[in-house]
């Protein structure tokens, strides 16, 4: 079982690799680190002597001062390098620089000098050392203004905003899930004292990618209906869109009902792709669930009985209560990386219909049991 730790673990790319790590308990073990380690030694060495691989993601991205960004990069790298020596640790590090290396900015310049330190440290240290250059990066719960021009659009065109594109022009990008599978890959097989460039996995021009967010929003936000979606880009888009809703308040979300004489007619789901569906009974008391995907798109649709359906992001203590009731029915979709549940609260048999956008498979299951 390999230890492994991550500097930045609750930032964009490194939450997504702790929660991804997590997945096989088997296999990895994770060692926690917190931010105010690098103000102490100690610390600081306790969380590397106990590492066999650690994966340097802390970093500033962004301030209105160039000049303090560079220093703070290299002043993490610096603090990391002097715990390694301190400790005779002899360690995989793997070390995410980027994409603007190779531009005129002092960004750029703090990763590639960084990436430079690392390697005089195996140098003298007999460690092991990947450099990854990483594309633009987009996913679930990136923070708009900061880690991507796609999360920026998801969380205005989510809140009432209406987003721009600034400059239009192709960009490379590969998305946080596809990045995290090639960091666990350098883990178990390392590309070792080198520079390793991970490759893109979609090239796509800013005007196009806001024009289907644009879609995705007036479709599915605004009415319900999951769009079609023709590529794996699309699915990896339109589940990161899905991410920035104001959950909380955007759920339950009630059907129209359609009364005549003979009873009520409710539309479940209008959908461009394919897919389950099914249905459940549910007897007074019992709950159902308690997993997460981390692709998948799934709906409960609850059309008699009353129900309490839970969500929470498996790296957070939030629940979120639904309640819902077959008088007035509504549904609630599942966010990835969000544990759920469904549990019959009324005296009588509880009717749920359940949507989910890829037939159940027991070799790729995606469903993963975590208690809400």
């Amino acid at each position: 079982m390999k230890k492994i730790g991550i500097t930045g673990q609750n930032g964009f790319v490194g939450s997504h690799l702790y929660n991804t790590l997590g997945l096989k308990p088997d296999r990895y073990e994770r060692i926690d680190f917190k931010k105010d380690y690098f103000e102490d030694n100690e610390k600081l060495d306790e969380f590397v002597r106990q590492c066999d691989v650690i994966v340097h993601l802390a970093a500033m991205n962004r301030h209105l001062n160039p000049e303090i960004i560079y220093n703070c990069n290299l002043d993490l790298v610096k603090k990391l390098i002097d715990s390694l020596e301190r400790t005779g640790s002899q360690a995989h590090v793997l070390f995410s620089s980027s994409s603007q290396e190779e531009k005129d900015n002092l960004y750029g310049k703090s990763k590639k000098q960084g990436r430079e330190l690392f390697l005089k440290w195996t140098e003298k240290s007999g460690g092991k050392f990947t450099g990854m250059v990483i594309p633009n990066v987009f996913g679930p719960f990136g923070k708009p203004n900061y880690n991507s021009f796609i999360a920026t659009f998801c969380y205005k065109l989510t809140h009432g905003e209406i987003p721009a594109v600034d400059t239009d022009g192709e960009v490379s990008l590969i998305y946080v899930g596809e990045l995290v599978q090639e960091i666990i890959n350098q883990i178990e097989i390392p590309e070792t004292n080198g520079l390793y460039k991970i490759p893109h996995t979609s090239v796509n021009k800013v005007s196009e990618v806001l024009a289907k967010l644009e879609h995705y929003k007036s479709l599915y936000f605004d009415n319900g209906e999951i769009p079609q979606l023709d590529s794996k880009f699309d699915l990896q888009l339109f589940n990161t869109f899905r991410c920035y809703f104001d959950i909380k308040n955007h759920y339950p979300v009630k059907f129209t009902q359609h009364t005549d004489p003979r009873g009520a007619f409710v539309e479940i789901i209008r959908l461009g792709i394919g897919g389950q569906c099914s249905f459940s009974t549910t007897v007074p008391g019992i709950t159902r669930g308690n997993h997460f995907h981390t692709r998948k798109i799934e709906r409960f649709a609850v059309i008699k009985g009353k129900a309490l359906i839970q969500l929470r992001k498996i790296d957070t203590d939030d629940v979120l209560d639904f309640y819902l009731d077959g008088n007035e029915p509504a549904y609630v979709d599942m966010p990835i990386w969000y544990t759920h549940n469904i549990k019959n609260i009324g005296e009588e048999e509880l009717y749920t219909i359940f949507w989910i956008n890829e037939p159940f498979n027991q070799e790729d299951a995606d469903t993963y049991f975590v208690e809400v």
